[in-house]
């Protein structure tokens, strides 16, 4: 890879983080698994970046099992070596964007928001994957600098053919989300054709959850989660929960 590439993402992550270091790691693994449930579609491993030191601190042990290198091997530069040439000039833009999106948010919204989009890995068999790249903030500081993150990477192969690539904030906590994002341009709240509750559903079904499981979940009835599913589908124009699914990846709703 290009070194001038490298130097330029680098220079994007050194400014998310403020140029602050982030201290000790001093919270368990365990809380980070938990963050896994939001959302997952596939196969996936999940990492810990600190921005300021452009530094992955951990890979979990699936990642072997989706890409076939071992998680010591998946450092900064090593990720930015795999990434598909086509794809690794949005991947960078992207990059940019999110930077100035957690750049442009007061502190105490940091962590409410979680950045996502998709590009090719080459695996270690020499194929490419589509990953769908979830990234939520788990630390930051009183001028909400960005000091480590949770990424989630997803493999959406079978989900996903085209290879357009799409960012999206997700809002959560009731923030509002930004879909389908141009690089680094003003931002325009999304209002999708979807309400936040069919929103959640749609999370809960692409997880393969049954309409009794999501019941459970959100503490609706059963029929409750049943009438949704339906009008989602008649909203879409979709037959089937999994053309459901695949639109909503495509748009960047998810």
């Amino acid at each position: 890879m290009d070194k001038l590439v490298l130097d330029h993402a680098k220079r994007i992550w050194t400014e998310i983080g403020h140029s602050k270091s982030p201290g000790d790691l001093n919270l368990e693994i365990e809380l980070y698994k938990k963050l896994i449930s939001i959302f997952q579609v596939g196969d996936y491993y999940y990492l810990i970046f600190n921005p300021p030191e452009m530094t992955i601190e951990f890979a979990s042990d699936s990642t072997t099992d989706v890409l076939g290198y071992r998680p010591e091997e998946l450092t900064l530069e090593f990720l930015m070596e795999i990434i598909h040439p086509d794809d690794l000039p949005n991947f960078i833009n992207f990059e940019a964007t999110v930077t100035k999106f957690w750049g442009e948010l007061p502190p105490e919204k940091v962590m409410k928001y979680k950045s996502r989009y998709d590009y090719r890995l080459r695996k270690k068999d020499g194929g490419y994957i589509r990953i769908l790249q979830q990234i939520v903030t788990i630390q930051s500081d009183a001028d909400g600098a960005v000091l480590r993150t949770f990424v989630v990477h997803t493999d959406i192969s079978h989900l996903k053919k085209d290879n357009r690539m799409v960012l999206s904030f997700i809002g959560l906590d009731d923030e509002p989300s930004y879909i389908d994002v141009g690089p680094v341009q003003r931002l325009v709240p999304f209002k999708g054709i979807l309400t936040r509750r069919e929103m959640e559903i749609l999370e809960l079904l692409a997880q393969n959850r049954t309409s009794q499981q999501i019941a459970d979940l959100l503490h609706i009835s059963c029929a409750t989660v049943s009438t949704h599913r339906k009008n989602m589908l008649r909203k879409t124009g979709t037959s089937t929960v999994l053309e459901l699914v695949q639109l909503a990846l495509h748009k960047g709703w998810l």
